[in-house]
């Protein structure tokens, strides 16, 4: 019988309505959160090994999602955009995302697509872009984040980072992995990213 992720996803929407940035309530706001569970199997990958760290960094306003999540990790179904022959064999193994509800996350949306995001430490998550809007909210610190032609940037725990339709955009992970909550809206929900760095780049 399949697991009931009700909680997670209510601990998910907890989190986010805490959030201070207009921004981020809006999107909450616009969100239909009476979603029906979409049936499907377990599948865990490599970057799971990660999670426990990333449970220690995580601040207390999201410890709750975090533990539920770490808790549940080997039943949820984890996916990956990308393959090794895209960024080699280092990425994928610390590399994968959970979409908690989407066009083929655990909760049916076709307007929305949310979840979280694991990168382990030392992994350049190269420069990419996709049409839809993109907010992302780190729940661990230590990654420096790059959008447009600026440079690699340390953000924090709780900062909210937005990435209009289409620009560029990297992360650079540093000794810590990295947990990362994400919203997409007003694009293709399931679009890959359209490469335009390396994953060899450093911090350009």
């Amino acid at each position: 019988m399949p697991t009931n992720f009700d909680e997670l996803l209510d601990r998910f929407h907890a989190y986010l309505r805490g959030v201070d940035s207009a921004l981020v309530q809006d999107a909450v706001a616009r969100i239909g959160w009476n979603m029906p569970a979409r049936a499907l199997a377990p599948r865990p990958l490599g970057c799971l090994r990660h999670l426990d760290r990333a449970t220690e960094l995580t601040p207390p306003d999201a410890r709750a999602l975090v533990h539920l999540l770490a808790q549940q990790r080997d039943e949820l179904h984890w996916g990956q955009t990308y393959s090794e022959s895209d960024f080699g064999k280092a990425f994928i193994d610390n590399y994968g995302w959970l979409e908690m509800f989407g066009t083929r996350g655990h909760f049916v949306n076709d307007a929305v697509a949310a979840g979280l995001l694991i990168l382990g430490p030392d992994i350049v998550y190269p420069d990419h872009h996709h049409v839809a809007e993109e907010i992302y909210i780190p729940l661990t610190g230590g990654t420096d984040w790059r959008m447009g032609e600026g440079g690699f940037r340390k953000r924090q725990a709780g900062e909210v980072i937005h990435h209009v339709s289409n620009v560029n955009h990297a992360m650079l992970t540093g000794s810590e992995p990295l947990l990362a909550l994400y919203i997409w809206r007003g694009g293709p929900l399931a679009q890959k990213s359209t490469i335009t760095g390396t994953a060899m780049q450093g911090r350009g």
